[in-house]
């Protein structure tokens, strides 16, 4: 009987099912799979999916595949294939056994088609796309049989054959399944198993011309694998009728414990696409820089926006898995990021947008070094150096002429504020370029408030971050804002027209020196600005890419 687990995954319906099927000890050993089609980068959706699968097999012990549906040689590459091995790795998971691709089994499936139509369950048909359409009929009006559907099994087993064999050309037929063309599913009024596609594929080359529909491969591969649970996404509920009546049609696959298809409602999120035909026209449009753009709902732009693999597993287990299609606040999704990133990022000082502090009162050739905790809730990961020094970097935005009020924390003339993990500071006087601009602020400084207050008992409200002049690194940084003006682009056919023409600003501003230590992805937050990542570009300039804000403001 198949072990019993100690469940870590929050509750939900196709759990219970599987704990159902242990308990009455349906299958020798809970299976899933992940079965991505290798025309497009992954995305947040597949993550959850990925994330199910994964973890149920998981909970129980038993395997997930990962298997490559790749049944559509005109859009699938080898690429593709390499950034979904890639992006499953990276979210921490690892698939069973070697990799596996639906087209490992091109050879049974002709088996299987061809024990179809010696049932007389299949047959050749020559309508084309278009005929086929208008003879299915409507949800209220009955389809019309083909007037190929009687070819007797013998010819049908000769015309099949023949559409192997490269004799007929693109798309002059199919192979259809012959069920019932009154049926209230359409997907069962004779659904299309195979089609002629005259394209090399990834895997098997120029061997095969004719090439399984999704619905007939996808079932003979679970039940080859013996998967035990085919969890999808609810656009396939109705497929399951077919799904099962092809299972049950093959004698070697009938059986009490094969394959079972289970659906849940797919991850819609807010100002975002979740349509991979829409994500490649945003690429091949260059509307973005790439799949991997941060302001993708990709895993990879995920990655390099500053995501970790621990964030998108608590939003799949935040989100939940039911069967009611809701559109998810894209604020669930940031707050996942910021709960993940508040425990383990580092902390550092960046001034985005930069004018200059002459602290007039301090030695002209001194750097002071200063130790301040890497993260202050968290002294495991230790100490690191900053500078102080005559001249430091403060935000635009921390300085004003004059304080609007009583309660303004920053820095203005004749008021004092301290500086991160350093000295209390006042500002006398400024300079302006001919625009009005203020170009440098002069100060002095309390030489005596290095981590205290003034002796004199003066009460400083504000904190402002800093940093040194002479140590700075000149670094890029890019500030993302969401993709689309609208919550659901996806519904609109010109979601083209609604992308956010602000949905990526650049600035230029400084970072500690530490930061030429910092890690391609790695997550720092850059205190009082938000959670940023570090992201090269290729002549090697210094580049930061915001994850999330601080607080909630999407």
């Amino acid at each position: 009987m198949q072990k019993m687990a100690n469940f870590k995954l929050p509750s939900n319906f196709i759990l219970n099912k599987i704990l159902d099927d242990v308990k009455h000890n349906i299958h020798p050993k809970i299976i899933t799979r992940f079965p991505p089609e290798p025309n497009g980068y992954l995305h947040i959706g597949h993550a959850k999916s990925i994330h199910l699968n994964f973890e149920l097999a998981k909970e129980f012990s038993g395997d997930c595949n990962l298997r490559f549906d790749d049944t559509n040689p005109t859009k699938e590459d080898t690429k593709f294939v390499e950034s979904i091995k890639e992006d499953i790795k990276w979210l921490g998971y690892n698939w069973s056994g070697n990799v596996k691709f639906t087209s490992n089994y091109f050879n049974k499936f002709y088996e299987c088609a061809q024990e179809l139509v010696k049932k007389n369950l299949a047959y050749v048909c020559f309508l084309t796309a278009e005929e086929v359409r208008l003879s299915r009929g409507t949800l209220k009006k009955p389809g019309v049989n083909s007037p190929y559907r009687n070819t007797s099994i013998e010819k049908n087993l000769i015309l099949l054959e023949k559409m192997r064999n490269a004799e007929f050309k693109e798309n002059e037929c199919t192979l259809r399944a012959k069920i019932d063309m009154s049926s209230s599913f359409m997907c069962m009024r004779d659904p299309t198993l195979y089609r002629i596609r005259f394209h090399k594929h990834h895997q098997t080359g120029n061997k095969w011309c004719i090439y399984p529909m999704y619905d007939f491969a996808h079932c003979i591969s679970d039940a080859i694998e013996s998967v035990s649970h085919s969890i999808c996404t609810l656009e396939f509920q109705d497929n399951r009728r077919l799904y099962d009546w092809i299972l049950s049609n093959l004698d070697e696959f009938n059986k009490d414990n094969r394959p079972r298809q289970y659906e849940f409602s797919r991850l819609n999120l807010e100002f975002t696409l979740m349509s991979k035909r829409k994500l490649e026209t945003l690429v091949n449009n260059k509307l973005v820089s790439g799949w991997d753009d941060p302001r993708m709902p990709t895993i990879s732009g995920m990655r390099r926006r500053g995501y970790t693999p621990n964030s998108i597993k608590i939003f799949s287990e935040r989100v939940g898995i039911s069967k009611v299609d809701t559109f998810t606040d894209f604020k669930i999704l940031e707050d996942c990021l910021r709960s993940d990133l508040n425990e383990c990022a580092k902390r550092s000082m960046a001034v985005i947008d930069p004018i200059k502090v002459i602290i007039e009162n301090y030695s002209p050739n001194s750097i002071e070094s200063i130790s301040a905790p890497a993260h202050p809730q968290n002294p495991d990961l230790g100490l690191r150096n900053i500078y102080f020094s005559k001249e430091i970097y403060i935000e635009r935005d921390d300085f004003q002429e004059v304080a609007p009020n009583k309660k303004y924390k920053k820095l203005a003339i004749g008021k004092e504020v301290r500086l991160r993990n350093s000295y209390v500071i006042k500002a006398h006087s400024f300079d302006t370029d001919f625009d009005g601009n203020i170009t440098v602020v002069y100060a002095s400084y309390d030489p005596k408030t290095l981590g205290r207050n003034p002796n004199d008992g003066r009460k400083i409200n504000g904190v402002i971050h800093y940093v040194e002049s002479t140590r700075a690194q000149r670094t890029e940084f890019r500030i993302f804002n969401k993709l689309f003006i609208t919550e659901n682009p996806g519904k609109h056919d010109n979601f083209i027209d609604l992308i956010n023409k602000k949905s990526c600003e650049v600035f230029y501003g400084f970072v500690e020196e530490s930061m030429l230590q910092s890690k391609k992805y790695e997550a720092y937050q850059f205190e009082r600005i938000g959670y940023f990542c570090r992201d090269d570009d290729n002549d090697g300039r210094l580049v930061f890419n915001k994850s999330v804000s601080l607080k909630e403001g999407f």
